[in-house]
């Protein structure tokens, strides 16, 4: 199976292609937010280089959720072009848990931060161990002081990985925080390639992967919205 996967959730952007389960291409650009002017052109390039077309994509991947709300929509309009043009099918995967499989290979607590703002990371813990990936919480929005208690509860190395990195290093304290080796620190195409092959190849309904289907997701408000129901706060008090 070919899946072509991206990731536009954070200011990187990234295109894998992986066939059975082999990645032929993996790009990361840290374009600031502009994923309206590369991703098309590094979706381009990424098939150009590998001697490939998108109607030889079998499979079409995307992080959904969470991340940056403009990021979430041009990535799910694109993948849901791509899969309509072509007669594919295309699935959705958790930013949270791509950013996990980058970890993979070591042993220990993975933590996924993404930064939310407001001293805020969009957040899930997991374990990793033996090239196993478990999931020990969902994903959510945290505090920065919420994270530090829940993570002094395992006494095992702990690794941060994501946009949010910097911030979580300074900001959330614990004796058992190891570096992340950079070049893993971002999110990237091939473990969301990963995940979406995964499971796509356990579902027993393919229906549910059908371009009609597939829907961005956030874990809170937009901005806008937020700005609207203070206002309306206001207004009846």
């Amino acid at each position: 199976m070919i899946v072509l996967g991206i990731d536009t959730t954070s200011p990187y952007c990234s295109v894998a292609i992986v066939k059975d389960g082999v990645v032929l291409t993996d790009k990361i650009l840290n374009n600031g937010n502009t994923h309206s002017e590369v991703l098309l052109p590094l979706i381009k390039s990424s098939l150009e280089e590998t001697g490939l077309k998108a109607s030889d994509i079998d499979l079409f991947a995307l992080s959904s959720c969470p991340g940056s709300f403009t990021g979430v929509r041009i990535g799910a309009s694109t993948i849901k072009g791509l899969a309509f043009g072509s007669g594919k099918h295309c699935v959705g995967v958790s930013t949270l848990e791509a950013l996990a499989y980058n970890l993979k290979g070591v042993n220990g607590i993975v933590v996924p931060v993404m930064d939310a703002r407001r001293n805020q990371f969009y957040n899930a813990i997991f374990r990793c161990r033996d090239n196993k990936v478990e999931r020990l919480t969902g994903d959510r929005l945290i505090s920065s002081s919420a994270l530090e208690e829940e993570l002094s509860m395992y006494q095992e190395k702990i690794y941060f990985v994501g946009d949010g990195y910097a911030l979580a290093v300074n900001s959330v304290k614990n004796e058992n925080i190891c570096p992340t080796d950079e070049e893993y620190i971002a999110q990237r195409g091939s473990s969301v390639c990963e995940i979406a092959e995964k499971t796509y190849n356990l579902s027993k309904n393919k229906e549910m992967f059908s371009d009609l289907v597939l829907k961005p997701g956030y874990l809170r408000a937009s901005q806008a919205e937020r700005e609207r129901n203070e206002k309306r706060q206001k207004t009846y008090n």
